[in-house]
């Protein structure tokens, strides 16, 4: 068991970066994920390890590639309108498969927004913000906790599979400060003989994202999708609350979830059997999660904060089973369990 510390979201993510063995950090200042940066600013060079404060964002994910096609753990972190800057970056490791961490700290949008918390940058995350058919893997932490140990495993899944590796985090969760145990696992190991670290006594590597015409590109493409299907395969991730006997599901993510579960108590209390299916991957998605347990479900309840993302992979994974109501609050604002408990009622 590891030792109990009390640090907001961002600090602890941080430190469960440094700890998951990440040898160099790139980053640009931007609300509200600058505890984030400022804890790396100081705990990186103390631990021997390279922080650099890029001079723009696009600086900063190119940094990313470099550090990466060295062999290195490399990360960068940055807020909503900060990662769409960062995206053609991000195509680009991803079409070189070079594994990285990035995280967002999601702001209010569109455009500069506000630095309240939002989730209307699932889109962006899932469906690939960049050029290209890619994908990144994408975790979603709900609690303190799981920031720290979700940023000590990605480099792990990063370098496993050779792809960028995303925690899709938010406002609330990044400054928020609760109670969590400091991570201890063992950081895994992995050969690199792709990685630029000098060719003596060897041919050289080349490391690219750009294959000229076809055949060559399409062959990394399909290649890149048999992985993608893989992970599908081994790397679902979700959790599920007084689900075994409920008549109504919800679904949630992160922060959303947090006060499902909360909403889903009174619900229990008044009677209505509801529960809660939450994923902790958003891609890949537990869409045959979802769709397993429909056969006693009457309505499926989404809940975000935003106009409504998430809910059309519900949509998918129902097919039409039951019926898919979505509630959400837009622009920085954040539902509260008694609107989502209201919900819930009106729809049971």
């Amino acid at each position: 068991m590891g030792k109990r510390v009390l640090m907001n979201g961002n600090e602890a993510l941080g430190e469960g970066a440094i700890r998951g063995g990440c040898d160099c950090y790139f980053g640009y200042p931007i609300t509200p994920q600058n505890e984030l940066t400022a804890y790396m600013a100081v705990n990186m060079p103390q631990r021997e390890k390279v922080f650099v404060q890029a001079e723009s964002e696009v600086a900063a994910i190119n940094m990313v590639y470099g550090g990466a096609a060295a062999g290195k753990r490399a990360m960068t972190s940055s807020s909503s309108p900060g990662i769409s800057l960062k995206q053609e970056g991000i195509s680009y490791m991803a079409g070189a498969q070079l594994p990285g961490l990035i995280v967002n700290v999601q702001r209010a949008g569109p455009g500069l927004g506000d630095i309240q918390p939002s989730q209307a940058d699932y889109f962006q995350a899932v469906k690939g913000g960049g050029h290209g058919d890619y994908r990144l893997l994408v975790l979603a932490p709900a609690s303190v906790q799981e920031t720290h140990d979700f940023a000590a495993q990605s480099f792990d899944l990063a370098d496993k599979y050779r792809m960028p590796v995303m925690i899709l985090t938010d406002g609330r969760l990044g400054q928020m400060m609760e109670p969590f145990e400091l991570w201890e696992g063992k950081i895994e190991t992995f050969d690199k003989p792709w990685a630029l670290i000098g060719a003596k006594g060897r041919s050289g590597n080349a490391i690219h994202s750009y294959w000229g015409q076809a055949p060559g590109l399409e062959i990394v493409n399909l290649a890149l999708q048999e992985k993608y299907r893989l992970i599908e395969k081994e790397e679902v991730r979700f959790d599920t609350y007084k689900l075994d006997d409920a008549e109504l599901m919800l679904v949630a993510y992160g922060t959303s979830a947090r006060l499902c579960r909360e909403a889903v108590d009174l619900a229990c209390a008044d009677g209505i059997k509801a529960g809660l299916l939450r994923p902790i991957t958003l891609w890949p998605f537990p869409s045959r999660e979802i769709s397993a347990r429909l056969a006693r479900m009457k309505k499926v309840l989404t809940v975000e904060m935003s106009a409504g993302q998430m809910v059309e992979d519900v949509r998918l994974a129902v097919n039409g089973a039951v019926p898919v109501e979505f509630y959400g609050r837009l622009g920085g604002a954040v539902m509260t369990v008694r609107e989502i408990y209201e919900k819930i009622k009106a729809i049971a």
